[in-house]
């Protein structure tokens, strides 16, 4: 025989029910100030799960932390590298720069000392004949000369003795002069004249431009002479007769003769 439950007042509350119930007393016994000593403790305490709830989010928020920090440290350090290697950038690129500068003005002071060098050596003069001596003087009088004088002085040398020229310039005449033997004349750059004459041996050509002090060619006893020696004379022009006096020329050159 089958029984089934009345319904009324005699059915068992569902669980949702009583849970409600149990809210509702605990709030009313807290509202009237009734809840025990015992009752407090029961709802102050955390159940096992939350407390693994607030392990895990302590746990969670120093690892984070720690990332942070780590993450923040990082950045310190690329950003610190990076200034650096900005730094070390330009220093080289200063380096280089000055690197540069200094060379530009090594080459500007070496072609400043070249130049003045060049300028020094155009303005410069020499002897003709290295340690020699004056010998027969400018406008010395006597029949050996066909104007009646002396154009020019002689320099004492031997036959072979190496012959310079004076200052720089253009040779303008190298060959036979006649009464002058072998001879060389060379327009020198400030516009004068210089002559070599009774040589021996030339060593230039025309057309060809010399040097203070450059060997041009060997004294010697060719033309009209009476001895070996190098008749030198300074002219305002390549002609004969334009003679001015040599030991002034060469003096108020810096030549000391």
């Amino acid at each position: 025989m089958a029984f089934t439950r009345a319904t009324g007042k005699h059915r068992r509350p569902s669980r949702m029910k009583r849970t409600t119930n149990r809210t509702v007393g605990v709030a009313a016994l807290a509202t009237t100030g009734v809840v025990g000593t015992l009752a407090a403790p029961a709802l102050a305490a955390e159940s096992p799960a939350e407390q693994t709830l607030t392990q895990a989010i302590t746990i969670g928020d120093s690892v984070a932390d720690q990332i942070d920090a780590q993450a923040a440290a990082q950045q310190q350090a690329a950003d610190e590298t990076a200034a650096r290697e900005k730094a070390e950038a330009a220093a080289k690129e200063r380096a280089k720069e000055a690197a540069e500068k200094a060379k530009k003005e090594r080459e500007v002071k070496a072609r400043a000392a070249r130049a003045a060098e060049r300028e020094r050596l155009l303005k410069s003069y020499t002897a003709p004949i290295s340690g020699s001596y004056v010998s027969t003087g400018y406008k010395a009088g006597g029949a050996v000369w066909s104007s009646g004088s002396h154009t020019g002085i002689d320099f004492h040398a031997a036959s072979g003795t190496a012959v310079h020229a004076v200052g720089a310039g253009t040779v303008v005449e190298a060959g036979w002069g006649g009464a002058y033997g072998n001879q060389v004349v060379i327009k020198m750059n400030d516009g004068t004249y210089t002559q070599y004459g009774h040589m021996s041996f030339l060593g230039v050509s025309v057309g060809q431009t010399v040097t203070p002090g450059q060997q041009i060619g060997l004294s010697g006893a060719t033309g009209n002479v009476t001895g070996a020696h190098l008749h030198f004379e300074a002219r305002t022009s390549a002609e004969y007769g334009s003679d001015i006096d040599p030991l002034g020329y060469l003096r108020q050159h810096g030549v000391n003769v």
